[in-house]
């Protein structure tokens, strides 16, 4: 069997460019007793992979200069030799940028298209909503009034915090980039007020829809946008850092307060920022699930897919979601989707 594979043939200096993916085929080897061979339908596009591009410091191992791009996947199973799988069945695992893989069967989970469209496992039920979910319950601690604003508001893991702040009965304000995003934020997804980070008066503009400061800061981007929520926050608010977006592709220390006045503010107001992986936190999947699959199917929660055709194009799509250019979650449809209409 053969596989169509996005490689990382050199590591990107500032933001990633063609030249640093190279699409080539493979050839897999035959199965064994013990495991199952599959075909991938969806690849989820991530922020999370332009620190895996680097071999800088981090909380995962990068990937290797000619390896597959990590990432996680929908497949369907084509050949089984695994007692747990059978042909047909469709499952989640991280199979990287690639059509076709070979797997042990460790760290996959079976899925069910009857409960859910499949796409959704590696979006708002997947990596990105468990992200927003343990992130705001778990660190934000958001209560009933009180005040949540959240960064990349339109975004796969933005868009499921602000409509979890409103469903806890708190003041859900977004912060997100074109003019169409944040009409989009407060009329489709019910937020109650969001801004452009794209303004030269971003902070007056959140301090407007913010008249009783922050409680609660949901961290997806960082630089101004951060700056801007700093000063709103009030007296024993809490700050999620769940990802830095604007700084992934910086090549210098980005301006801000000095650590000492973060510091002293952290101090004065008595502020929780903490920053968490949801690897970490695959406890809360259950409850999650649970949970947020209500939200969906009762209405209360909607979501918002932005589909890339074919693995080839999956570079040109990952370099514009660190532009901002994707609109909700960015997925790469790989191969059909039988499930789908």
């Amino acid at each position: 069997m053969k596989s169509l594979q996005v490689r990382l043939a050199s590591r990107p200096v500032g933001e990633p460019k063609a030249e640093n993916f190279d699409v080539a085929e493979a050839e897999l080897p035959g199965i064994t007793d013990g495991q199952l061979a599959v075909r991938v339908i969806w690849l989820s596009l991530d922020p999370y992979m332009r620190g895996r591009m680097s071999d800088a410091r981090s909380y995962a191992t990068p990937v290797g200069i000619g390896e597959v791009m990590t990432g996680g996947t929908v497949a369907q199973v084509v050949a089984s030799k695994h007692p747990k799988f059978q042909d047909g069945d469709f499952v989640l695992g991280m199979f990287g940028w690639q059509s076709h893989a070979v797997s042990d069967g460790v760290g996959l989970r079976k899925l069910d298209p009857a409960h859910a469209p499949l796409s959704t496992a590696v979006g708002v039920l997947g990596m990105p909503g468990l992200t927003a979910y343990v992130g705001l319950l778990d660190i934000g601690e958001p209560k009933e009034g009180e005040t949540v604003v959240v960064s990349a508001a339109s975004g796969a893991v933005g868009s499921v915090v602000g409509q979890l702040a409103k469903i806890k009965g708190a003041r859900a304000v977004g912060v997100a980039g074109s003019a169409e995003k944040v009409a989009y934020v407060t009329e489709q997804l019910g937020f109650d007020a969001c801004v452009s980070h794209r303004s030269d008066t971003l902070r007056d503009d959140l301090k407007a829809v913010c008249p009783n400061g922050i409680d609660v800061y949901y961290e997806n981007v960082g630089g101004a946008t951060l700056d801007a929520a700093l000063s709103l926050m009030n007296p024993f608010g809490r700050i999620p850092v769940c990802g830095m977006i604007s700084q992934y592709n910086a090549t210098t220390l980005a301006e801000g307060p000095s650590r000492s006045q973060l510091m002293r503010q952290i101090l004065t107001d008595r502020l929780k920022i903490q920053g968490f992986i949801v690897t970490d936190r695959y406890d809360r999947l259950k409850a999650f699930l649970e949970e947020v699959g209500g939200y969906i199917r009762d209405g209360r929660l909607i979501y918002k897919e932005d589909i890339t055709q074919d693995l080839e194009n999956a570079p040109e799509a990952f370099m514009g979601l660190l532009q901002g250019r994707n609109f909700g979650k960015l997925l790469v449809q790989v191969s059909e989707d039988p499930t789908r209409g």
